[in-house]
């Protein structure tokens, strides 16, 4: 028995890297799949490539059963397509993984608006076109789990990604709002900040082999228990991965006060921000894998 047969589940981005493997293990446990991925490159431009097949291939040699599909999550009638395909091939869906993304990593002052633009289209809007085809479905159903791909880019910071982190923080933020909205039909809606070697992440390894923390696969268990019935009390997190280790977050909250009766001045709170709140400046920026940087 599996955590979730009988399930029926789409993965968008399942072609390759993190969704490949998230796929292979929602099968495992007995979910069917239908396996979102256009074959694009690293910059979202098209190749004759065909990874929703091969994912496709296999999960039906492990003895599941998937569909590939090759639609556009940034066009919402192609996300709808997407969903439509589940329920008319496997009957229902249970499970969204909103996993689909593309990267033009450039600094803020070489980025132009179609570097952001493409990227904020399949991230952060394909996963509202995906999300919004998908709840309807599940609010009928009066059940529904939902995990969204984030990224401690958006979550802490990343050097070059403006255009990914404004898309993964703003994920983020539509977690929080969806868990709120769709809790009481029965949908959880969550956030996993992944790790591993990928082909958006292999460049922080300078060509070296990765340490075996970072095995993409080590992230799908994670997202097959958020899928999985068992996972009802756990709604509106953010959770992550950090070697082998799985890791929660805690959203942006309030950790001090610096109070006058009357309100401030400029020239007040330039006197006392540094003894009150200065005391509790955070550092930016996402952490560093203990080997990158360390030389042979």
């Amino acid at each position: 028995m599996g955590l979730l047969d009988g399930r029926v589940a789409v993965v968008t981005g399942a072609g390759r890297g993190i969704g490949r493997e998230i796929t292979l293990c929602l099968a495992g446990e007995g979910a069917a799949v239908v396996v979102n991925d256009l074959g694009t490159g690293l910059d979202g431009a098209g190749t004759a490539e065909d990874p929703a097949a091969e994912t496709c291939s296999l999960v039906e040699k492990a003895g599941g059963k998937a569909e590939p599909n090759y639609e556009s999550v940034s066009d919402y009638a192609a996300a709808g397509r997407i969903v439509a395909q589940a329920v008319e091939h496997f009957g229902k869906l249970d499970i969204l993984v909103n996993n689909a993304g593309i990267v033009r990593d450039r600094t803020l002052l070489k980025m132009d608006d179609s570097d952001y633009d493409a990227v904020v289209a399949v991230h952060q809007k394909g996963t509202f076109n995906c999300t919004r085809h998908a709840a309807a479905h599940m609010r009928e159903a009066e059940y529904g789990r939902i995990v969204n791909i984030t990224s401690s880019a958006g979550l802490r910071g990343n050097f070059g990604q403006t255009n990914y982190g404004a898309a993964k923080a703003a994920i983020m933020g539509m977690t929080f709002v969806w868990a709120l909205e769709l809790g009481r039909y029965g949908i959880t809606v969550n956030a996993v900040a992944p790790a591993g070697l990928t082909r958006m992440t292999e460049n922080l390894f300078g060509g070296r082999d990765a340490p075996p923390d970072q095995d993409p696969a080590l992230n799908a268990p994670l997202v097959a228990f958020l899928a999985s019935e068992g996972a009802s009390y756990v709604n509106g997190q953010v959770l992550g991965r950090t070697g082998y280790a799985y890791t929660i977050f805690q959203t942006p909250r309030q950790v001090a006060a610096m109070w006058r009766d009357g309100g401030w001045t400029p020239a007040g709170v330039a006197e006392h921000f540094h003894e009150v709140l200065g005391q509790h400046l955070q550092p930016v920026g996402m952490p560093a894998h203990p080997l990158l940087g360390k030389k042979e």
